[in-house]
């Protein structure tokens, strides 16, 4: 594991624009600022965290600034699924013994920012619902720094989980061509639709065994959608099953930057050029 410290704002390329620019990247199309695009699942083991991590190295690729928020209040795991060992994290925060801004790291490789959870801690699992909203609302002002805040979520249909889904600008909800995954899938849009009428959902097919599987698999879901809450979410993308992708889980590694011309790797790229799209 690789001990990273906390970024600080007189070392942190993004807390000064014009330390940003003088790092010559060029950005690809219009920049979205401050934009937050939360990725979802009804239950786990879909990949959520695997893909969350690479929609982030993906966006970072593509020249912006990214921010990787772990969401997950009781099982958080990106900095382990990284190999990381971060010198703060959200229990810090919520705790109020620092910033948010000063509980972010750097990941080198990656290029992008992460703030880490704190993976089975009973303070955070259980976090009351004004200490979320204070957290949110520090989270939205760390965004104006950054150009898309990616926000892992836990699985499930816990009431963190579902305030932190309303209050993101996009929703990306996994799933996959598994019964109970597009049963959970269809919960979590039913639910959003109603705490945050009229935002934008999309949904990312995960492990299918090639693109034209993937769509069958959203129809399945946009069907439901259709029938019994009046409106369909949109395709964000389908990510093929890949065998390179257990790799990278074994070895903590960066996906894109293992295996970058992958199968899963293109889908995921490609699906965040459709992110990059959406206003």
């Amino acid at each position: 594991m690789t001990v990273v410290q906390t970024a600080s704002p007189q070392d942190d390329p993004h807390a000064d624009p014009g330390a940003w620019e003088a790092t010559g990247r060029t950005h690809v199309g219009p920049a979205a600022g401050g934009r937050i695009v939360a990725v979802a699942s009804g239950k786990g083991g879909v990949g959520k965290t695997v893909f969350a991590i690479s929609l982030a190295h993906g966006l970072a690729r593509m020249g912006r600034r990214v921010l990787l928020f772990d969401g997950d209040l009781g099982l958080a795991n990106v900095d382990i699924q990284l190999g990381l060992l971060p010198e703060a994290d959200l229990s810090a925060v919520t705790t109020g013994r620092i910033p948010l801004i000063e509980a972010r790291l750097h990941h080198p490789e990656g290029d992008f920012d992460i703030v880490a959870g704190r993976s089975g801690s009973g303070t955070l699992a259980t976090i009351s619902p004004a200490t979320l909203e204070l957290l949110l609302e520090a989270l939205r002002e760390a965004a104006a720094s950054y150009d898309i805040v990616v926000l892992d979520l836990g699985a499930g249909l816990e009431r963190s989980v579902r305030r932190m889904a309303a209050f993101a600008d996009t929703l990306l909800v996994l799933v996959t061509d598994e019964p109970t995954s597009l049963t959970d899938a269809y919960a979590v849009l039913k639910l959003h639709a109603a705490d945050a009428p009229g935002a934008d959902a999309r949904v990312v097919v995960n492990l299918a065994t090639d693109h034209a599987a993937g769509k069958r698999t959203f129809a399945t879901l946009q069907r439901a959608c259709r029938t019994f809450l009046g409106h369909t979410p949109a395709l964000a993308g389908v990510v093929r099953r890949d065998e390179h992708v257990r790799e990278v889980i074994r070895r903590q590694a960066l996906l894109l930057a293992r295996y970058p011309t992958s199968a899963a790797a293109r889908d995921i790229e490609a699906t965040a050029r459709v992110v990059l799209t959406v206003s």
